[in-house]
């Protein structure tokens, strides 16, 4: 039995893992894909406190390195359901291996919700992207896009207008999701334009995105916008359905547990993009998988004392 099973290896589940065995307990890391999590397609990271510039995969063969190295075990499986057994918790795999634990942190990320579009998927890193903060610098003084009518787009699009040439806010509707107020300071600057009642029907370019194609849902008008970067914000899709017989989902199916990483379920914990929280960086990935894993080792410590 192991003390520690992470369920997913991107920065949280890996700094779940370093974190553990420091502290002196058995961890097994399960990841479905390949480690690294979501960053691992990001071109350049310049956000991360103390490096300055690194390659998403870079960081994730760092993290992985540094935590296999410290004793983290580490296995590519993909993890079906979990069960609450009181004193321990069981993984169950694809294959239908059963993997006890005294304590298990799910750490199993959220994926960006696509346009479905083609061209999306090898053009991520070439003027697409789902996260303005992160690249949003990469297009100072350039025209871009942001996708999408909730307070993610609205915030994005305000934080990019700060830096860029222009940016179009393209929205399926005529209204938008977000809070007026945030709107309304939108709408008061001049290097933004709104664009409603559209979609986004094409991606247009060579070996990068260059323009693109966005039709009218009342008049079927097709018009195209060229420009550098386009900000994908129409929400982020956690894979938590299987965890939901054991642990409380939020309506957005993310795992309800709080900056403590807590779960409803004692010796279950939660860390990272996959669980509730306001502010999804990678920053705040790694921190999760640091409290996760010192909670866990917590609350091994407790149920010893009081055995």
């Amino acid at each position: 039995m192991y003390d520690i099973l992470v369920v997913g290896a991107g920065t949280a589940g890996l700094s779940a893992g370093i974190y553990g065995v420091r502290q002196n307990k058995s961890v097994l890391v399960l990841e479905a894909n390949i480690y690294g999590g979501q960053i691992i397609n990001t071109p350049d990271i310049e956000n991360y406190p103390g490096i300055a510039h690194t390659s998403g995969f870079d960081f994730a063969m760092g993290l992985y390195q540094q935590a296999v190295g410290l004793g983290v075990e580490y296995r590519q499986a993909r993890v079906t359901s979990i069960e609450d057994a009181g004193d321990h918790k069981v993984a169950v795999l694809e294959d239908g291996e059963r993997i006890a634990s005294r304590t298990i942190i799910l750490a199993t990320g959220a994926k960006n919700r696509p346009l479905g579009l083609e061209h999306e998927e090898e053009w991520v890193g070439k003027g697409i992207s789902y996260c303005a903060t992160c690249d949003g610098m990469f297009y100072r003084k350039k025209v871009v896009a942001v996708n999408g009518g909730g307070n993610t787009a609205l915030e994005d699009a305000e934080f990019l207008s700060n830096i860029v040439k222009k940016v179009y806010v393209i929205h399926r509707r005529d209204q938008f999701r977000g809070e007026a107020a945030r709107v309304e300071k939108l709408r008061a600057r001049e290097n933004v334009e709104f664009v409603l009642n559209s979609n986004i029907t094409a991606l247009l370019g060579q070996d990068r995105l260059e323009a693109i194609e966005v039709t009218d849902k009342v008049s079927g008008e097709k018009r195209m916008i060229e420009l550098d970067g386009l900000f994908v914000a129409i929400g982020q899709m956690p894979e938590n359905m299987i965890f939901s017989n054991v642990v409380g989902l939020d309506q957005g199916g993310y795992i309800i547990a709080g900056e403590d990483c807590r779960t409803n379920v004692e010796g279950i914990f939660a860390a990272g993009d996959t669980r509730t929280k306001t502010v999804r960086q990678l920053a705040t990935a790694a921190s999760d998988g640091a409290v996760a894993a010192l909670a866990a080792v917590s609350y091994i410590q407790d149920k010893e004392m009081s055995a």
